[in-house]
């Protein structure tokens, strides 16, 4: 209900009420700082009061209001413009501002939440184009780019062909991301440097459910892949340059579900330390964890500390007894995770965990390594929040607790001894600690309260007047990277300067590595390639699903490809000579091969098509040039078209079909070693879009009786049928849309179809009366009813009502032995049955006699004129007995008792129905036809 805005100037010392700078009454929701001018600021009010911008260009000091037409959702700077700014607004509309947000043009609607993306190639080509997934009007998920001032579908590209799965799209780095899923499985594009989509290739029988890009640092892909036998694990793969081809790093790496529904994998990234990762593998249902420093190429448990907090030797062996740490970071700016590390401080890594046989949630400690996790230490029994000052020089910790504290831990040699300090004269709930603005500064703010009813304290801690003096040269010692002794990491040896520990001086800004020289080039700095698999021997071997020669299958001749040796060297390695010439791939002339593995399918992967529209055809051919051969394809209708030097990664073969069916596509491809051909059958529909029962109304027990389908329109396509009748629970499936059928038990009986039509299910069910005998006779109408039939379903049936209850009230007949149909057309006219209803008992059935009596009853009423009824104020109309037809109305001889039946056919569509009765008796019924103009 009320906010205020707080300002200070001198790294909260002293701080300034700034409520009447942004208007005392309103309700602020977020700020913004510019990540790269952070003189600019800017303020979000809460939507449900206003939705407005208050913008500074002066560190806060002062701001200027904006109205806004949308709702905020969320921003995206500009990683280089300081003034260009997305904005996602609620209802799923992304706008873009070139002037800080003080105007806004809207860019697309139906954008995906969290996926749109500003352009960051490496080059820097195209500042302004933005990255989207968008929705189409059908449904379906689209990738977009656009310029940030002009988005309209002219101008716009669909860098990706076809749909994509929705919430799919990522853009990072040169790597831009998608998924599609077909035959029920994911498939995972990627594009590099923006450049055509490639499938990316995990091994053969991964069979991935679920992937996350981990990291697309220094030009590599890290990815989590969740294969088809996991369920609480994820596979780590890395990646070629391009991001297309993956090799096994690490199996089972642990995961779980965060609060939002998220996955969290048990992976952390060190920082500082390019290629250092630590991981949480599970083994026989234990979780152990596991350091690389190679980017996954070798991984070796943690060893655990020689002695416990007290100075105990502490008995832990490996394999079996390891360093067990928790990997989760908070998502949360004010609070530390389970680890900590820091670029600055390349070498000191702060966490939380156990030691033991595996990973355990009882008995936590914090441990530290200033060797980039070669050895570690136990700094504390209990959970701590640790922040780093001063490139790590200061370690400050405060216990994880709900109790409120009043003293804080600070380390000034790299974790290895603490000193108590107090920061607060009253005990302290602790909500956050900041340290402000980064790593280089000594000074860092606790806020929380002294009771649940308190309002924030805020307690600034300055240790700057712990240090009388900056660093010199001196006071520094070279520290060299190394795992387990061995000094060449990522092929080079890198030496770092750090502060002695003995020495206590301030150190200021980072200076980074102060050498690194390459190692001449071993097996170690080569992983497998994509297709090998490295055996117990260390020798990279090719898996059973895979054939080295692959490789040259889409190579042209005359042209070159590179033939694996089975190895490559870790990306960003930087070794040199050595081995290096052994294990790098060789260029090689590519073969001249006959055409082999020839496939045609189409773009979407699917085998049906509709009518009038473009179906893309793709030409693809295992072994084989492409380019240098003949294609021929023949669409099945009568057309073919012939190619020379076509791409398989062209945009495929268009084709149009008019008419739908089922057409055998087939290609053909031949040069001058061979041939080979490929044949695809491909359903073309058009949609289905009524579907109506037709059925006579009323029939006679145990004769057989015809059911019709009919649809609208007639033909589209390759068709099911499924047929329930009365009460069965068992359907009865056709390929045809009419079915004869009898019924043996005398009432009212229910019949449905539903017709399958590619993606489209429709219905219909229809009620039929069946007897051992009825009569029938055909009604007229005066002829000023004609005037007001306007021939639809609904004033039919209306209508019927109507004379039935004036057939009623004139004979005294009961209604339950009269059934009134009014037939389509002109001039109106009905059709009247005489049914023996019986009780529910069985008894008091009507016999022939009575059906004749009553029979005789209605026409003599008829015929006197007593049947009629008001259609509306002045206009009386007249029910009359028309001519008999030349099929006798009342027939009750054996061979044809009661066969006499109504035909009711009603097709319903944007207000056109069409009823057809007609009645039969030994001859089979007249063939009704149904002319529907509009085309498919």
């Amino acid at each position: 209900t009320e906010s205020s805005l707080w300002r200070s100037t001198d790294y909260g010392t002293t701080y300034e009420k700034l409520n009447d700078k942004v208007g005392l009454k309103t309700i602020l929701s977020y700020l913004y700082v510019c990540p790269t001018n952070k003189r600019k600021i800017m303020l979000l009010t809460d939507p449900e009061v206003e939705s407005s911008l208050l913008i500074s260009s002066d560190e806060g000091a002062t701001y200027q209001k904006y109205r806004l037409n949308f709702y905020i959702h969320s921003l995206l700077f500009h990683p280089k413009q300081e003034d260009w700014i997305l904005a996602y607004s609620q209802d799923q509309k992304l706008f873009s501002s070139v002037e800080f947000g003080r105007r806004w043009l809207l860019l697309h609607e139906g954008v995906a939440p969290n996926r749109f993306y500003w352009s960051m190639m490496g080059s820097g080509r195209e500042p302004d184009l933005v990255h989207l997934e968008a929705k189409t009007v059908d449904g379906h998920a689209q990738y977009i780019t656009c310029k940030m001032q002009n988005c309209s579908e002219a101008t716009l590209s669909k860098p990706f062909p076809g749909y994509i799965d929705h919430n799919s799209l990522i853009v990072q780095d040169d790597y831009v991301f998608v998924q599609l899923t077909s035959g029920g499985r994911p498939h995972y594009y990627v594009s590099y440097r923006r450049n055509a989509f490639a499938q990316m290739k995990l091994p053969k029988y991964s069979l991935p459910k679920d992937m996350h890009v981990i990291s697309t640092d220094e030009n590599q892909v890290f990815a989590a892949v969740q294969e088809w036998n996991q369920n609480d694990t994820y596979n780590l793969y890395i990646s070629d340059t391009r991001g297309v081809y993956f090799t096994l790093a690490l199996e089972n790496v642990k995961s779980s579900q965060g609060l939002e529904g998220n996955v969290m994998i048990d992976l952390y990234e060190v920082a500082g330390i390019k290629g250092m990762f630590l991981a949480n593998k599970k083994i026989d249902n234990q979780v152990k964890t596991f350091i690389t420093y190679n980017k996954g190429r070798d991984w070796s448990l943690l060893q655990a500390p020689d002695t416990d907090l007290r100075g105990n030797p502490v008995h832990c062996l490996l394999p079996y007894c390891s360093l067990h740490l928790h990997l989760k970071v908070s998502e949360n700016p004010y609070t530390s995770g389970n680890i900590a590390s820091r670029d600055t401080a390349p070498s000191i890594i702060v966490a939380s965990g156990n030691i033991g046989t595996e990973l355990s949630d009882d008995d936590i400690s914090m441990f530290v390594s200033s060797d980039a996790g070669n050895t570690w230490r136990q700094i504390f029994e209990e959970e701590h929040s640790v922040l780093y000052l001063d490139q790590g020089g200061v370690l400050v910790a405060m216990k994880h607790t709900s109790l409120p504290i009043r003293h804080l831990w600070l380390s000034f040699d790299e974790g290895r001894s603490w000193s108590k300090y107090s920061f607060t004269s009253l005990p302290l709930f602790v909500d956050g600690v900041l340290g402000e603005p980064g790593e280089e500064t000594l000074i860092m703010t606790v806020f929380g309260h002294f009771s649940h009813r308190s309002e924030w304290q805020l307690v600034k801690v300055d240790y700057k007047s712990i240090f009388d003096r900056r660093c010199a040269e001196e006071d520094y010692r070279p520290w060299q990277l190394h795992s387990q002794g061995e000094a060449c990491i990522m092929g080079a040896k890198r030496i770092y300067k750090k502060r002695k520990s003995e020495k206590k001086c301030m150190q200021g800004k980072y200076a980074g590595a102060m050498t690194s020289e390459p190692c001449v080039c071993t097996e170690a700095d080569f992983d497998c390639d994509y297709g090998y698999e490295r055996h117990s021997n260390g020798q990279c071997l090719p898996a059973f699903w895979y054939n080295p020669s692959s490789l040259s299958k889409d190579c042209s001749l005359g042209q070159s490809y590179l033939n694996s040796t089975g190895y490559r060297k870790v990306v960003s390695n930087n070794c040199t000579d050595g081995v290096r010439e052994r294990y790098t791939a060789k260029p090689q002339q590519c073969p001249g091969k006959a055409p082999q593995g020839l496939r045609i399918i189409t773009s979407d992967g699917k085998l049906t098509a509709e009518q009038g529209h473009n179906v893309t055809f793709l030409v693809q051919l295992e072994e084989g040039d492409l380019q240098r051969s003949l294609i021929q394809v023949d669409f099945g209708d009568g057309i073919a078209v012939s190619y020379a030097n076509l791409s398989s990664t062209e945009d495929g073969i268009k084709h149009v079909y008019q008419n739908v069916g089922i057409f055998r596509v087939t290609a053909l491809v031949e040069n001058s070693l061979g041939s080979d051909n490929a044949v695809l059958y491909l359903h073309v529909t058009c949609p289905l879009e009524h579907v109506h029962l037709s059925l006579p109304f009323v029939t006679t027990k145990n004769k057989e009786v015809n059911a019709t389908a009919v649809l609208w329109p007639s033909q589209v396509g390759t068709l099911t049928f499924v047929w329930w009748f009365g009460n069965n629970t068992e359907p009865l499936i056709t390929l045809e849309g009419s079915i004869t059928f009898t019924f043996s038990v005398e009432g009212m009986n229910t019949i449905t179809v539903q017709v399958s039509a590619g993606n489209t299910i429709l219905q219909d069910t229809k009620t039929i009366a069946v007897y051992e005998q009825f009569q029938s006779l055909r009604l007229s109408f005066s002829p000023n009813l004609d005037d007001y039939n306007p021939d639809i379903p609904e004033w039919r049936r209306d209508i019927s009502r109507v004379v039935k209850k004036a057939l009623v009230e004139a004979t005294g007949i009961a209604s339950k032995h009269i059934l009134v149909a009014v037939l389509p057309g002109l001039p109106t006219a009905a059709e009247l049955f005489i049914l023996p209803y019986q009780d529910t008992t069985g008894e008091n059935k009507r016999t022939a006699a009575d059906l004749e009596q009553i029979s005789e009853t209605l026409i003599q009423k008829l015929n006197q004129n007593l049947v009629h009824f008001e259609l509306k104020p002045g206009v009386r109309i007249l029910v009359h007995a028309a001519h008999l037809t030349a099929a006798p109305l009342v027939d009750l001889t054996p061979s044809h008792s009661g066969s006499a039946m109504l035909m009711l056919l009603s097709v319903v569509f944007v207000g056109l129905a069409v009823f057809v009765i007609y009645k039969f008796k030994s001859l089979p019924p007249p063939h009704i036809p149904f002319c529907y103009r509009k085309p498919c």
